[in-house]
């Protein structure tokens, strides 16, 4: 009887170290990244319970996209350093499926459309 109780709080332990990590991971994205061709910043911070990213400097101020404008909406922990939610497309003005992947000091954000067929991805470096 007594075995039984044992494991199920260690499951209940283990569970308990995964939600910090993934709490800690989420906070790792929190900050400034700049796009691996230098032409865009990105800040990310916490909308509610998710992540989302607005353009904070440009390289080039007289294209679509815009200071200040959210280009990533809703990115939730979706396992092991890897967020899902939406990217938005100021070249095209279309939103995308989005997903972020963090390695280390490196940020990928990738933006499919038809069901996942065409995705594009970027790499970011942490700039803060």
């Amino acid at each position: 009887m007594h075995h039984g109780t044992g494991s199920k709080l260690a499951a209940l332990a283990v569970l308990g170290l995964l939600a910090c990590a993934s709490a800690a991971a989420a906070q790792e994205v929190v900050g400034t990244w700049e796009r691996d061709t230098g032409a865009s910043r990105v800040r990310f911070s916490k909308c509610g319970e998710a992540l989302c990213g607005s353009l904070s400097w440009l390289k080039d101020t007289n294209g679509p996209a815009k200071v200040g404008q959210r280009i990533f909406y809703d990115m939730k922990p979706n396992g092991a350093n890897k967020w899902s939610g939406s990217a938005f497309n100021p070249e095209d003005g279309k939103t995308y499926s989005g997903t972020m992947t963090l390695s280390g000091n490196m940020l990928t954000t990738a933006g499919c459309v038809m069901g996942g067929l065409i995705c594009r991805s970027v790499k970011w470096n942490r700039s803060n």
